[in-house]
């Protein structure tokens, strides 16, 4: 039995919500929750391979090393997530990397395996990704280390609580727009 408590939580002022454990708050550190980004929309990434090619832009952005694909979807259409008459469509990609935070440098870099999720707008000309971080190895030089402890991490079933993958697709399958709202972030982002 999970020791973890649900909450839906509000995202970009309440233009976005979704659900996930109320352990997840701490979100000045982005490895350990959920993240949600809105992005513009890439025309020249195919649906099939859309969270594939944010995933591997994603290892490039954080300088991760040794980044290995291990999984993918295939795009379906999320008859719950639309805009007018579009369905949004989703593509999930999983990834495993060695990154290291801020400026710690190569020498402590953590193992993490990473979980991200592209609804694709294409009414709306948004990408959101949906990333959740779950760490493999952290490395005695990181930072996590003081936090958690080097070595091999503890996974999530062992100390009771749901595992990542679960809470990465509780996050995507309960993700809802308040399509007002979106269109007005955005607007206020473009004028920025």
């Amino acid at each position: 039995m999970s020791a973890d408590l649900y909450s839906e939580r509000p995202l970009f002022g309440g233009a976005i919500s979704t659900t996930f454990p109320l352990r997840f708050q701490d979100v000045s550190n982005i490895r350990q929750v959920p993240d949600h980004q809105l992005l513009d929309y890439k025309h020249e990434v195919g649906d099939d391979g859309s969270a594939v090619w944010f995933l591997q832009d994603l290892a490039v952005e954080q300088d991760g090393e040794g980044f290995t694909l291990l999984e993918q979807s295939a795009a379906v259409e999320a008859p719950g997530l639309r805009y007018r008459n579009i369905p949004a469509v989703v593509t999930t990609a999983v990834g495993q990397m060695a990154v290291s935070k801020g400026r710690q440098g190569r020498e402590a870099q953590n193992i993490i395996k990473v979980y991200l999720a592209n609804l694709r707008l294409k009414e709306v000309g948004t990408d959101v990704l949906i990333t959740a971080y779950e760490p493999i190895l952290i490395h005695p030089l990181s930072q996590s280390a003081s936090a958690v402890g080097a070595g091999l991490a503890v996974p999530a079933m062992q100390s009771g609580l749901v595992p990542m993958v679960e809470v990465f697709k509780l996050a995507v399958t309960s993700f809802k727009f308040v399509f007002s709202m979106v269109l007005s972030y955005e607007i206020e982002a473009t004028c920025l």
